[in-house]
């Protein structure tokens, strides 16, 4: 059984119908990039997943879980973190207290009155920082980093909470070739203990990370299969040469 089932899924906005019919497999312990031109659905199905917003047809489901009408907060619960496009850290606050917050996120009011549960969430904090290059500006406001900085602190945050599957919506739209490069490496360690699945215009990063690829192209899956598969499409050389 694979860690995360799509069947059937549909969603529609005022007519207009975004996801028609998709069905994907996300194995554990693999990358699955999810590609295709500008209004294909890729969003809007990380959204699904996510619980951003409800499928109309079709079913989700999660580590043997349905979870199609799951909230947000029970989609956590169950292992599933989400980084939008937008970054949302909290700028006033420094690098370690965002990601200190993440991690206390997924505590309970009891655990965190013990001091060696608080001791072990120092540890996980300075771990994040030092995996992802930010333990020199623990310190600092997270507004003061830079945005491809910031955009890293964000997916340390969504690490914190441990998840069995991290959900990515463009991580390096805005970066410099030498972080989106850096980016990639930060995140190849984690796919031992979390699967991933990532929506990215930028097709050499993607094709470099990513074990699986899907196509979409107008609400649909175009194609789905290996990067090498993918890149011999011709259905999919098609779309990218009449539409991206």
């Amino acid at each position: 059984m694979a860690l995360l089932e799509i069947r059937g899924v549909g969603k529609s906005f005022r007519g207009l119908r975004a996801l028609d019919g998709v069905d994907i497999d996300v194995q554990a312990g693999s990358f699955h990039g999810l590609i295709g031109p500008n209004g294909s659905g890729k969003s809007t199905l990380l959204k699904a997943i996510a619980g951003a917003h409800f499928a109309d047809s079709g079913s989700i489901t999660f580590a043997g879980r349905d979870i199609t009408r799951a909230t947000p907060y029970e989609r956590a619960r169950a292992g599933l973190s989400l980084k939008f496009q937008i970054t949302a850290v909290l700028p006033e606050i420094t690098t370690y207290d965002n990601i200190l917050l993440a991690a206390q996120s997924g505590e309970t009011m009891t655990s965190l009155l013990f001091s060696r549960r608080r001791r072990a969430l120092d540890d996980e904090v300075w771990s994040l920082l030092e995996r992802f290059r930010l333990a020199e500006r623990a310190h600092d406001p997270a507004g003061e980093l830079s945005h491809g900085q910031q955009q890293w602190l964000e997916i340390a945050m969504a690490l914190a909470l441990k998840p069995k599957l991290l959900l990515l919506d463009e991580p390096t739209g805005g970066m410099s070739p030498q972080e989106r490069r850096v980016t990639g490496e930060l995140l190849e360690p984690i796919k031992s203990d979390c699967a991933l699945v990532i929506v990215e215009h930028d097709l050499h990063f993607i094709r470099d990370i990513c074990d699986q690829l899907t196509v979409l192209d107008q609400g649909k899956v175009l194609d789905q299969g290996d990067v090498e598969s993918i890149q011999r499409s011709a259905k999919v050389q098609q779309v990218y040469t009449t539409r991206v």
